[in-house]
């Protein structure tokens, strides 16, 4: 009986090192990776009535296959609000899946927010030239792509 016991207590010893071990290497990783949520910009009574936008598209079972990537399928909406970085003008793209909001400047660009639709999630990609917020429902996909490494910042809208 006794050397059960130990057999038992040593066992429950190292299931908790190899889980706190574990633990620590992978929240060591994902630290690393986190980044700054998107900051969210005031809006105004006067720009919430002459500010346009489509309603966010819920995903339905009988779905047609998704075009060709496109800039037509959204709408850049400017805002005369400040920017969070006070470079550029604040744009605002509606896509099936979701909104992204840049603040575009001369040379280099920043995401103001972004926020998935009902039924989509988000990832967004950030690095020094580009940014990329993709909306994801099942199979359907939408990414807005924001360049600025040759020129002025340019946003592209595709579908996939």
């Amino acid at each position: 009986m006794r050397r059960g016991l130990v057999h038992v207590l040593a066992w429950t010893l190292a299931t908790g090192a190899a889980v706190t071990l574990s633990w620590w290497g992978v929240h060591t990783v994902m630290a690393g990776t986190a980044y700054d949520p998107p900051r969210a910009l005031p809006i105004t009574a006067a720009e919430a009535t002459t500010q346009e936008s489509k309603p966010l598209a819920s995903p339905s079972p009988a779905k047609s296959p998704a075009p060709a990537p496109s800039a037509t399928s959204a709408r850049p909406t400017p805002s005369k609000s400040p920017s969070p970085t006070a470079s550029g003008q604040v744009r605002s793209y509606d896509t099936d899946g979701g909104r992204a909001v840049f603040d575009l400047g001369e040379t280099s660009a920043a995401l103001v927010s972004a926020t998935p639709g009902t039924g989509w999630s988000m990832q967004v990609w950030k690095t020094e030239s580009w940014i990329r917020v993709e909306f994801s429902s099942g199979a359907d996909r939408v990414s807005v792509f924001c360049t600025w490494h040759d020129g002025p910042p340019r946003v592209e809208v595709g579908t996939y």
